[in-house]
């Protein structure tokens, strides 16, 4: 049985002050911990973070990562970069960034790409909008983004998280109900299976306005293996609440 992985995802969020104080809030409730525990922190942060939970329990992940190698593209962060940050995670085609930033399907299997030749974990982001949900074309949208990813980086797919991230329940308070997310977890599931041997290995997270008083039912689910965690997780409290429930 893997380990469950609960990540959180602070957006843009944070200070130095903040950050240091959260840092130590979580590395004193992290003692003993039967799952993995990832912090994706903004990029002007990720050194400082990393120094600070260098050594320990937690993982650091960046938020985004470019497309590019390198060269002239201002304001990008190569997977190059962040390896040099010793980033273990990376978030990939949030919905934010697929929304605010024009991010396709083809994009995010690029960044996807970069990631894994650096050697860091990629976690790809899926996910349909209330209107697609309405629709009934949730399944459809959401193997044609895990497709495109599947289509770039068959040959080392296994190596991936992937986590569903229904846009209607991200920073709402909506979350869609454990039935829901779970039945949605097997499709992703049963899409990984068709494309990987090694698909057992393969993590997928819920995210969506996991918090404390939910996340023990959503995290029984028998295709949910984690979870990408935005607003809980700049509260040490809830986060760690997360983190034990995973346990």
């Amino acid at each position: 049985m893997k380990k469950k992985l609960i990540a959180g995802n602070w957006k843009m969020n944070g200070s130095t002050v903040a950050n240091a104080a959260l840092v130590q809030q979580l590395l004193e409730g992290v003692n003993q911990v039967a799952c993995d525990i990832a912090v994706c922190v903004p990029a002007p942060y990720l050194a400082g973070v990393g120094a600070l939970v260098k050594g320990t329990a937690i993982a650091v992940g960046a938020q985004d990562v470019s497309a590019h190698e390198a060269g002239a593209y201002t304001g990008e962060v190569s997977a190059g970069m962040l390896r040099d940050l010793a980033v273990r995670y990376v978030i990939v085609g949030h919905s934010e960034r697929r929304q605010y930033h024009g991010e396709t399907d083809a994009v995010v299997a690029n960044k996807v790409q970069k990631a894994l030749a650096a050697g860091i974990v990629p976690i790809v982001c899926v996910g349909e909008t209330l209107s697609e949900r309405e629709a009934g074309q949730t399944e459809e949208v959401v193997k044609r983004q895990l497709a495109a990813v599947i289509h770039t980086n068959g040959h080392c797919i296994s190596e991936i998280v992937v986590a569903y991230e229904p846009v209607w329940a991200i920073g709402t308070g909506k979350t869609a109900s454990p039935e829901q997310a779970q039945q949605v977890h097997a499709v992703l599931r049963t899409q990984l299976h068709a494309a990987t041997a090694h698909s057992d290995r393969v993590r997928i997270l819920y995210g969506g306005s996991m918090n404390a008083a939910n996340a023990a039912e959503l995290l029984a689910q028998t295709d949910i293996d984690g979870g990408l965690v935005g607003g809980a997780s700049l509260k040490a409290l809830d986060f760690l609440a997360i983190i034990a429930a995973a346990a």
